[in-house]
């Protein structure tokens, strides 16, 4: 993508979701003068995409594409996104064809891109297994077992895959995989080395996990060099401290209610929050409003807790950010 972007194209972008833009400008780092230059994005095409343009959208970065464009246009002008298969991603950004990117860790490390990792999202976890039919294994040890021949180890995960019989000293041939690896097994392969987010899929062909070869979810990286560019360094903060917040405040309400004087003492001392929390006297001076950030899975068991103590009127709302200070 070009800097000669369609100036209208972007202002539609940045149309998209107002609301959103104005919370995000009011959290980030304000640092006057500081400027900023382009930084080039990468994005995994396929099933994460939708849940990494939906976060990149909460801290005000909008995207404009009509589904066949792999350059899609950020309503931020000094953004410049592509859109790229997940196992790219890692290399293309070790190598500083592009800034930064969302890939999984699995891809990262089977090409052994030498990328700065700057967020865990979370997004899409799985774990990398070694599995092989039921009847081949008849119950035995796989490390240990006298198959008669070579057996074929098949995988989309070259490294990862060649590890794994050279750590258990297994004699096999390995096959490269291009999708679909659990259908080769029992005819065409004896153990595959495959990413599996439930083990539904290689229950129902009939596969039994024999080793975890490591658990993997979607990474923010970037290039080692970007990372030492001063002003790049600053913009990849500034956006992992907006994921970063933006994802914290998925786990956490925002309880507000009020407390008569009397029973002041006895509901706050029984509140689970952050740090602690806001309190402010009401009007009439007949007691309290107390607000604190609390976890999702704790408000059913809270909310009756904090009416028996004397808690009422409660409201309860969603957070959009919790920024509570960068950790660099």
């Amino acid at each position: 993508m070009t800097k000669a972007l369609d100036e209208n194209s972007r202002a539609k972008a940045s149309a998209t979701e107002p609301s959103v833009l104005a919370t995000s400008s009011e959290v980030a780092v304000n640092l006057e003068g500081s400027g900023k230059t382009d930084l080039r994005l990468t994005i995994p095409k396929g099933r994460i995409q939708e849940k990494v343009m939906a976060l990149l959208s909460q801290i005000g970065m909008n995207f404009l594409t009509d589904g066949r464009s792999y350059s899609p246009i950020c309503s931020d002008p000094h953004v410049i996104t592509k859109l790229l298969k997940s196992q790219n991603i890692p290399s293309l950004v070790a190598l500083g064809r592009h800034d930064c990117g969302f890939s999984g860790y699995d891809w990262t490390v089977e090409q052994d891109a030498d990328v700065v990792e700057l967020l865990d999202l979370q997004f899409d976890p799985v774990r990398i297994v070694a599995a092989m039919p039921e009847a081949l294994l008849d119950g035995g040890d796989f490390r240990t077992k006298n198959f008669g021949r070579k057996l074929i180890v098949a995988s989309e995960y070259r490294n990862l895959a060649k590890r794994f019989i050279e750590q258990n000293k297994l004699d096999a041939i390995f096959l490269q995989t291009f999708g679909a690896t659990e259908a080769l097994p029992p005819e065409d392969a004896d153990i595959i080395v495959d990413n599996t987010s439930t083990g539904t899929t290689l229950k129902h062909n009939r596969l039994v996990i024999v080793e975890e070869i490591m658990r993997s979810t979607t990474r923010f990286i970037c290039n080692k060099k970007a990372f030492e560019d001063p002003i790049k360094r600053r913009m990849l903060e500034e956006m992992t401290m907006l994921m970063k917040s933006t994802l914290l405040a998925k786990q956490k309400v925002m309880l507000e209610m009020n407390v008569s004087r009397q029973d002041f003492e006895r509901v706050v001392s029984n509140l689970p929050c952050m740090r602690a929390p806001t309190i402010s006297e009401l009007y009439n001076g007949d007691g309290y409003a107390i607000k604190i950030a609390v976890p999702t899975k704790e408000v059913p068991d809270l909310i009756p807790k904090l009416v028996a103590l004397g808690a009422r009127d409660i409201l309860e709302y969603k957070v959009e950010k919790i920024v509570a200070g960068y950790d660099k």
